[in-house]
């Protein structure tokens, strides 16, 4: 299976609603310099979806020779932009930010008093799937129930086959818990399809994200969410979470977790909550949809386009 996690899913959106002549002119690289090839006949664009400390960008972008290898570097959050301009003093007339997108936004289903609370985690499990397994074990309601879908398979067999090994405890873990089902590896068309048939998304991340497509599906559909403040998380997910103040102390950490997921189900019923999830979908399928998104990288590579021609 080749990979398709959040990157390799952007880049397919982009050729999808783009138009393809316009991206012609362009060699758009994601994320890992020099992955593809520089090209002698086309602008050479770098766009960013990894995070400023991973070890195979540190020694490229500590190169300053290097930086002008690119026309353009282009960023999937600010703060992804902030962290590269402050670490590796980036030329700023050559950077931009267009923010990730989705395509799916299902109806937001009401949640009703009696009804089962049904919970989803997607993410890989290096982003705290050791947080919110142990937020479940503290969980004292039995109507409270979490679907993992966390693996590494989500970037293709080899990846699976070098690093999976690292968190079978986990899954192992989840296997064992009453309130929590294993699901293992689905693909993202399979999520984006039944994500709505949940209600939260407790987001326990311990991971620096940079954007957070999962954030996004997950709040394009109307589920509430509960989330740490760490990376990028704040700037993707807005007003809209209840967020917990990321901790060092997973232990810390899985105690507010379980907290937040037990107060947040005592007013999911109501009307006011209702109305709540309903704007805050309406939000995501206007700022984070791919049918505006592919606006905003015609207008920029059409003005790069331009701007090369001179």
């Amino acid at each position: 299976m080749l990979p398709i996690g959040g990157s390799e899913l952007q880049e397919k959106l982009l050729y999808k609603y783009v138009d393809n002549t316009l991206l012609g002119e362009f060699e758009i690289t994601i994320s890992v310099p020099e992955k593809k090839p520089l090209s002698d006949d086309k602008i050479n664009i770098l766009w960013v979806q990894n995070s400023y400390d991973q070890p195979n960008l540190i020694d490229w972008f500590k190169n300053k020779d290097n930086h002008k290898k690119y026309s353009w570097y282009v960023f999937n959050s600010h703060w992804c932009y902030e962290k590269f301009r402050m670490m590796y003093k980036l030329p700023t007339n050559r950077c931009a930010v267009i923010k990730n997108a989705i395509e799916h936004f299902p109806e937001v289903k009401k949640h009703h008093k009696d009804d089962e609370i049904k919970m989803i985690f997607h993410p890989t499990p290096w982003r705290g799937l050791n947080v919110i397994l142990g937020a479940m074990q503290l969980i004292k309601k039995d109507n409270i129930t979490l679907d993992v879908y966390s693996s590494t398979q989500i970037y293709g067999d080899k990846f699976k086959e070098q690093n999976d090994d690292e968190y079978k405890y986990l899954y192992e873990q989840a296997e064992k818990l009453k309130n929590v089902n294993y699901k293992g590896w689905h693909d993202n068309n399979y999520i984006t399809e039944n994500i709505s048939n949940y209600k939260i998304f407790p987001y326990s991340n311990i991971w620096e994200e940079t954007s957070c497509i999962s954030a996004i599906e997950a709040l394009g559909a109307g589920l509430h969410m509960i989330s740490t403040n760490y990376g990028a998380l704040y700037e993707t997910c807005s007003e809209w979470p209840v967020y917990v103040q990321y901790d060092t102390n997973y232990k810390n950490l899985s105690t507010c977790f379980a907290y937040a997921i037990e107060g947040i189900t005592e007013y999911l019923h109501t009307d006011n909550m209702h109305e709540y999830l309903k704007k805050q979908r309406e939000f995501y399928e206007r700022f984070y949809n791919w049918k505006f998104r592919k606006n905003e990288w015609t207008n920029f590579l059409t003005g790069v386009l331009d701007e090369h021609k001179k």
